[in-house]
């Protein structure tokens, strides 16, 4: 078996990957709190762990992944008191549309992916266990973990107690003992969700929900954790201190593993910049596997930038090496390729094994069988490829495919009753769209262009 090397963001380094038990992968990645729908900078890390779940796979007996689904959060509420809309169907509602959305990006579903709603008694149990070891505190109604009481804390984002204090948004309540104490339980009125506990009717602070998720799933410790390094504080940091604080000797998260930004044109995605767009907004101005390749292209710890540009870039590379598969449409695939497995074995660079992709495409254009089952087994693990070239250059990603098979239709007619100026017309209409006609012998088929 290749040897895998991750960066670990807790060490600060790239290191050798050695699992806990090699016979099972746990990996553990944040996912989305379901408000609304989900952006294209939402997109990349589901992309990415993606990958990385799918090249475990195929290195190791059985993997493990689980992302959640935040559906408690006061995000959640403040957009039902603003729309009036109950919080049961927002949450249902935005649930359906990100599993649409990403499916579409051809991401996997993940082994597990539990609710945080649904996992109340296990948050309870760690608050529990924190308060006995004298970790955590109760307080008006309140839980909060005491961040002195960790001597490690702060050592996954890098920063002093002080430096910590200065870059949160922390609400210093009087009823805190440090100001950088989080909240682990709160109390809730009538009106928003709420369950019993020890401390009163209330619900989970943020951080406690992943932690309870994970050790449920995954135990006390697992190999992987994953997310935006936008979550590494105060998230991922407290979720670190609160677990290994409650599981005394336990690791949590072995590697940690944090996706770069994704900007728009150079600049950071804003509503009041006009440049935020929705995975949906993106969807209908691309073919899925051109966006889902534009993710792949920067390694995943560096900055994004994501243009019109480079997505008609992206989907000329896509239109490559689905050329290179027209000489071999049924190819099945093959085992990964050396070269793209090493690529990804080295910290999951995706743009070396993309190169390497090219190379294939290179051999295959040549007539090379198997460099093109290289290439379809490339394809699966990087989550492209996936569907023919003939329906890849129909238009089979996208949804006009019968509109423009009506239109071949009425120029067929138009040319039979030679009304020549109406079938140059409709050609002219599809070439505008980027359809190219070949009217041969057997009848007049079309592809996209590319």
């Amino acid at each position: 078996m290749p040897e895998m090397y991750l960066h670990n963001s807790l060490t600060r380094r790239k290191e050798r990957f050695v699992p806990l038990d090699p016979q099972h992968i746990g990996m553990y990645v944040c996912g989305p709190t379901v408000y609304d729908l989900a952006h294209i900078g939402n997109a990349r890390p589901i992309v990415v762990f993606d990958v990385l779940s799918r090249l475990l796979r195929t290195l190791f007996p059985k993997v493990t992944y689980v992302r959640n689904i935040t559906d408690v959060d006061d995000k959640i509420n403040a957009r039902a008191k603003e729309s009036g809309e109950p919080i049961g169907a927002i949450t249902a509602r935005t649930t359906a549309d990100f599993h649409a959305d990403i499916a579409s990006l051809g991401a996997l579903p993940p082994d597990v992916e539990p609710r945080a709603t649904g996992h109340i008694p296990e948050m309870i149990k760690i608050i529990e266990k924190l308060i006995a070891s004298g970790h955590a505190y109760p307080a008006e109604g309140h839980v909060l973990f005491a961040v002195n009481t960790d001597p490690g804390y702060g050592k996954l984002s890098g920063h002093s107690h002080d430096e910590l204090l200065a870059g949160a948004r922390i609400d210093v309540a009087p009823y805190k003992r440090d100001p950088g104490d989080f909240v682990l339980w709160k109390p809730s009125t009538p009106d928003l969700p709420g369950w019993d506990s020890p401390w009163g009717w209330g619900r989970p602070g943020w951080h406690i929900e992943c932690s309870a998720m994970s050790w449920r799933y995954l135990g006390e410790s697992f190999d992987i954790h994953g997310g935006g390094s936008d979550l590494i504080f105060p998230h991922h940091e407290n979720e670190l201190a609160q677990s290994v604080c409650a599981f005394p000797g336990s690791h949590f998260a072995r590697y940690w593993m944090h996706n770069g930004m994704l900007v728009v044109n150079g600049e950071k995605m804003s509503k009041s910049l006009g440049n935020f767009f929705t995975i949906r907004e993106v969807l209908a101005k691309a073919p899925a596997e051109a966006i889902r390749l534009l993710l792949l292209r920067a390694h995943y710890r560096a900055l994004l930038d994501f243009s019109d540009t480079a997505l008609t870039e992206a989907k000329k590379e896509i239109d490559r090496f689905y050329r290179a598969l027209e000489r071999f449409p049924d190819v099945p695939g093959s085992e990964l390729p050396a070269s793209v497995r090493d690529a990804l074995c080295d910290d999951l660079n995706t743009p070396l094994a993309l190169s390497a992709m090219h190379a294939l495409a290179d051999a295959a254009l040549g007539g090379d069988f198997e460099a093109a089952r290289g290439l379809r087994a490339a394809g699966a693990v990087m989550g492209l490829l996936t569907s023919t070239p003939e329906a890849w250059f129909r238009g089979g990603a996208t949804n006009d495919a019968a509109d423009i098979e009506a239109a071949i239709a009425e120029r067929l007619a138009a040319r039979k009753s030679r009304d020549f100026v109406r079938a140059d017309a409709i050609r002219a209409d599809l070439t505008a769209r980027g359809i190219v006609l070949e009217d041969g012998a057997g009848g007049t088929t079309w592809r996209r262009a590319g």
